[in-house]
């Protein structure tokens, strides 16, 4: 193969060779060594053929080549990191060194602990048991205590770790006391003891085990005692007792009482003191009378929670609740309203459990509706629905009664049918038939009354008509309204006797006509009074009248206002003269005595006028008088000016005279001037 006929690649690939070869054998003529089993200069001959040989199988290419390859060649091809002499000495620092950290560590490493749990204890030493019950007793559980407890208590007296196990028995039984008291603190009384109790009893802490027990179900049974009040108080609705027993929890040596339980009866007391509200309030409707008001206290009862402590009374009053409605529907009925009764009564709950009571009442209602139509069909129907009744109830006593009595009803409506069919006609004998009619029916039977008044209504139209024609004949006589017509008007009209229909009319004209008669009779002899009170005759008038007034007849009262003013009269003449006859010594206390005497003239007296400007006139004099005497004694003065009375014409010019005579005698201090410091005149030099 000529060069021609090689590629230009393998061309170069093969001057590179050459060119690395050339480079390898200098390097072999200054004698390096050779790595990777390359022997340097002065090998024999068959290591390097033997090399050369394997190369020689790699590279089919021109085998003569591959035997002057050099072991530079090959130490060029290692990684990079392979070719750094620093690598290489960390590396044979690190791992000597470390073979040697751990086998120091494995000489000084400590033997392992003990695994308590797979010890066989009757083999085991007593450090050991020491140990594993100091590993126990620190989980501090009182299973743990009690296996530690058990481990150190069986070494013997004489040994060296006794006292030390002994100190450590007494720590861990306290320390089951005290998680035993968590537990009662907690509210756990039954856990506490249990774990009080699982102290051993042949270590010195078992005797305060029964004393702490004892203690702790004393306070448990106060405050269960505490606490039992309070609910009593509760049921009892005295929610301020409930509140202050309450407040005594706080003072219970005990947590979960003082303050789990003191929380939850607290809450206890404001829920039942609402619901006790409720309750109240309820009662107060209920007590009204009125059905919607009885209905709301029914819902105010049921909204009560079973969880209340009155919820059991409020259960109770339910069915109080509902027997008031029944009561007052039954009101209704008795008094003929049926449709109130019926509506009041449908509305009755059912919890009242009163369904069969209200479904009874509802049938004899319906019923006795019927009946009160006052017809014979309406009376048939009722019987009809009454016998519906069945002979368990409560109410088919009643029921037959009531049919028995409608059956007889029957019969009396027909009678007053009949009656009242007469009695229309208006006649005197179709009237008395009617009457007779009506009598017919018994006295016990259910319409007798209603009969007795239908024939007392008839037999009054029947006297109406008898004497009618007295009356009418009393008023025309009557008209002439002299003595004698008025005597002979009340002659006709007493002919109607007593319990006759028209009897009070009657006697209400006589008594009409008697005092017509009787002031025509009395009215000079009244006139002849006046006459001499218009005289001034006062005390004759009061004489004349006297009699008129005492008699009861029909100017008695009219005398009797005259003889009253005539005396007023007199009195006032004579307070008028004492207070004249007082005022004339003209002293200060004369004339307040005369004008007291003048004010008791009455008003409506004729001699209130004179009185009067005689008050004004004494009461100036007055005034005098104390202005006098202040020009000596303002004192004097001014007691004699206070007896001026208010209302008169000095009474002002008097009150102004005493304010200027205490104002002279008190006088207001003057306000206090501040001083004003002038300033010191200055010198001026020389």
């Amino acid at each position: 193969m000529t060069e021609r006929d090689i590629t230009d690649s393998w061309s170069r690939g093969r001057a590179r060779d050459q060119d690395e070869m050339a480079r390898l054998s200098e390097t072999q003529q200054f004698g390096e060594p050779h790595l990777f089993n390359i022997p340097a200069t002065g090998s024999n001959s068959k290591s390097v053929k033997r090399q050369t040989d394997n190369h020689s199988e790699e590279l089919p290419f021109n085998n003569q080549s591959e035997k002057t390859i050099s072991p530079n060649y090959v130490f060029s091809k290692l990684p990079r990191w392979m070719q750094n002499w620093v690598v290489w000495l960390v590396l044979l620092t690190l791992i000597p060194g470390g073979i040697g950290f751990l086998a120091m560590a494995m000489l000084l490493k400590l033997p392992t602990a003990p695994n308590c749990p797979k010890i066989f204890w009757p083999l085991a030493s007593e450090s050991v048991r020491l140990h594993c019950a100091q590993l126990a007793a620190s989980k501090q559980t009182v299973t743990d205590l009690l296996q530690a407890i058990n481990l150190v208590k069986q070494l013997p007296k004489n040994h060296p770790l006794r006292g030390e196990a002994d100190r450590f028995i007494e720590r861990w039984s306290k320390d089951i006391l005290q998680l035993a008291d968590q537990s009662f603190q907690a509210g756990k009384l039954d856990e506490a003891i249990a774990t009080a109790t699982k102290v051993p009893n042949d270590l010195p802490a078992y005797s305060t085990v029964e004393e702490q027990v004892e203690k702790w179900q004393s306070i448990w049974s106060k405050a269960e005692g505490i606490y039992q009040e309070a609910e009593g108080e509760l049921r009892q609705r005295n929610w301020q007792s409930a509140f202050m027993l309450s407040a005594k929890l706080l003072r219970v040596d005990n947590k979960y009482w003082a303050t789990t339980k003191y929380d939850e009866l607290n809450r206890i007391i404001a829920t039942a003191r609402e619901d006790g509200e409720k309750l109240a309030k309820a009662d107060s409707l209920a007590k009204s009378g009125v059905a919607d008001q009885i209905l709301e206290a029914i819902k105010l009862a049921e909204s009560i929670s079973p969880t209340s402590y009155i919820y059991q009374k409020a259960q109770e009053l339910i069915p109080q609740y509902g027997r008031k409605m029944l009561d007052l529907a039954q009101a209704k009925l008795d008094k003929r309203d049926a449709d109130t009764a019926l509506d009041i009564v449908r509305q009755i709950p059912e919890n009242t459990g009163l369904q069969t009571e209200v479904e009874d009442f509802i049938s004899l209602a319906e019923a006795q509706r019927s009946a009160w139509l006052g017809t014979i069909d309406g009376l048939q129907t009722a019987i009809s629905q009454a016998q519906q009744i069945d002979a368990s109830r409560a109410v088919y006593d009643k029921a037959q009664q009531l049919i028995a009595r409608w059956q007889l009803e029957i019969e009396d409506v027909a009678r007053l049918d009949k009656a009242r069919t007469l009695a229309s006609q208006g006649t005197i004998s179709d009237l008395s038939a009617a009457i007779a009619q009506a009598q017919l029916i018994p006295t016990g039977n259910p319409r007798a009354s209603e009969a007795r008044q239908a024939a007392g209504r008839w037999q009054a139209e029947v006297e109406t008509i008898q004497d009618r024609p007295f009356l009418d004949r009393a008023d025309q006589i009557a008209l002439m309204d002299d003595v004698n017509s008025l005597q002979a008007a009340i002659a006709e009209a007493s002919q109607i006797r007593n319990g006759r229909a028209l009897y009070s009319e009657a006697r209400r004209k006589i008594r009409n006509w008697t005092a017509k008669i009787q002031r025509i009779e009395d009215r000079p002899y009244l006139d002849q009074a006046k006459d001499l009170a218009q005289r001034g005759d006062l005390n004759g008038a009061i004489n004349a009248a006297q009699s008129i007034a005492s008699s009861g007849r029909a100017l008695s009262g009219e005398a009797q206002e005259a003889i009253d003013d005539w005396r007023v009269q007199i009195r006032a003449k004579e307070n008028w003269q004492k207070a004249r006859d007082a005022a004339l010594p003209g002293t200060a206390e004369a004339l307040v005595n005369a004008i007291q005497l003048a004010q008791q003239v009455p008003r409506r007296s004729i001699l209130r006028l004179d009185a009067n400007v005689a008050i004004d006139q004494w009461s100036q004099q007055l005034l005098d008088i104390a202005r006098s005497q202040g020009q000596s004694d303002m004192y004097q003065g001014i007691e004699t000016a206070k007896l001026i009375p208010r209302g008169t014409s000095a009474y002002s010019a008097a009150q102004e005279q005493i304010k200027t005579w205490r104002n002279f005698l008190n006088p207001e201090p003057a306000p206090a001037v501040p001083e004003i410091l002038s300033p010191s005149p200055t010198t001026t030099g020389q």
